[in-house]
């Protein structure tokens, strides 16, 4: 059962920015899979819900923020039968170490996974030393 203070949220969340909605709102921390190869590490990060144009990746200082905004509208007016699912905004901080070349990071959205490239800067890459 949907209570009137939820509607209030809803009616006023095409007004607010994304700090206001995070202040006000659920939020949930998506889960994420970080893993590394020679070249890069990549971040998965699990936010279903989410529309593309509603997440928010901000870079400030070597401090990553993820974030994402859920559509309330729709959730709101169903009626539901049985809902288990809970539903929400998504919000996740990353501190970045400098082995990463912060101007080469690049994002993508599919099925519901946000992926993140974070390239090695080449000064920590592998590489083979020569024998003069």
């Amino acid at each position: 059962m949907v209570d009137n203070k939820e509607m209030i949220k809803v009616e006023n969340a095409n007004t607010q920015s994304w700090e206001e909605r995070l202040e006000k709102e659920v939020v949930y921390s998506p889960a994420v899979n970080v893993f590394e190869n020679s070249e890069e590490y990549v971040l998965i990060a699990d936010m279903p819900g989410v529309e593309k144009e509603n997440i928010k990746i901000k870079l400030h200082k070597r401090e990553l923020t993820i974030v994402g905004l859920i559509n309330f509208d729709e959730a709101v007016n169903r009626k539901y039968v049985l809902r288990e699912i809970s539903i929400g905004n998504y919000y996740r901080k990353f501190n970045l170490s400098d082995w990463i070349d912060e101007d080469n990071i690049n994002a993508s959205y599919q099925n519901g996974q946000l992926r993140l490239i974070l390239p090695k800067h080449e000064r920590v890459k592998p590489r083979d030393i020569q024998i003069l």
